[in-house]
């Protein structure tokens, strides 16, 4: 997957077209054709490989497929090639990551999207998402905290019995889809938001046998901004988290 990765930022038109997702998330083909002055053919070539690399994902809204900036490979890179070698000098490339998803819709609402691809079955996920023992290997050391019911509450507690978050289930379909209201407890200055909220799409990837691909939406963050950057930044590191846990056993951090 890396050798992809490298392949789609090696050429300037799909760099440019990943800035221009940066700028303005959640855009269709023909946002995209006009700045590029290239054919509809061409720029859909173009995003079929970032697509393929997974550097981008899409959803349909109505008749339109509309196309946001992916963080997580980029994270992933971060962690293996630019940590490690200057972390102090290079923690910009971490601001290559989605800032709004927005429909077209009157409403315009904004919307954050993250998505990886796991060598696990859907229940493993599951079961890493829902098990304290295991989510705190990748959540930032946190332990979950729910009887996983419709109106049940939602909590991370940390190694040190504070509580970080608490929501509500707001929806839930095991082993594939888990809705939950968010909200920061530990930062001072998510005290005046309202509460958010996250989704998990856990779903078997349609080609690859063993291979799951999950898909954290997170939006309704409209009066929650400070709590929206959070998760902007955290998601990644939490999906990748998940995936080196799940494929080799070991953190992020090291054992």
């Amino acid at each position: 997957m890396e050798n992809e990765i490298f392949k789609a930022l090696a050429d300037p038109s799909r760099r440019t077209l990943l800035d221009l997702l940066h700028a303005s998330d959640g855009r269709t083909l023909n946002d995209l054709c006009t700045p590029l002055q290239m054919s509809r053919f061409g720029v859909m070539k173009h995003l079929n490989i970032l697509e393929e690399a997974g550097l981008i994902t899409t959803r349909k809204v109505g008749r339109e497929k509309l196309h946001y900036l992916n963080a997580v490979p980029i994270r992933q890179i971060y962690d293996r090639w630019v940590s490690k070698y200057a972390e102090p000098w290079a923690i910009e490339l971490t601001s290559l990551k989605n800032e709004l998803e927005r429909e077209t819709t009157m409403e315009n609402k904004p919307r954050h999207v993250n998505r990886i691809a796991i060598k696990a079955t859907p229940e493993q996920i599951w079961q890493a998402l829902t098990d304290p023992a295991k989510t705190s290997k990748f959540w930032f050391n946190c332990s979950i905290r729910s009887d996983w019911e419709i109106g049940s509450p939602f909590e991370l507690w940390n190694p040190q019995g504070k509580k970080q978050v608490e929501g509500t289930i707001l929806d839930l379909n095991r082993p594939h889809r888990l809705t939950v209201s968010w909200k920061f407890l530990s930062f001072p200055h998510t005290a005046g938001d309202s509460p958010s909220r996250m989704t998990w799409e856990i779903d078997p990837h349609a080609e690859l046998q063993g291979v799951t691909l999950v898909t954290v939406v997170h939006d309704e963050f409209e009066q929650a901004l400070n709590t929206a950057a959070i998760l902007e930044n955290g998601v990644p590191i939490v999906l990748s988290g998940m995936k080196t846990f799940l494929e080799t056993g070991a953190t992020l951090a090291g054992d």
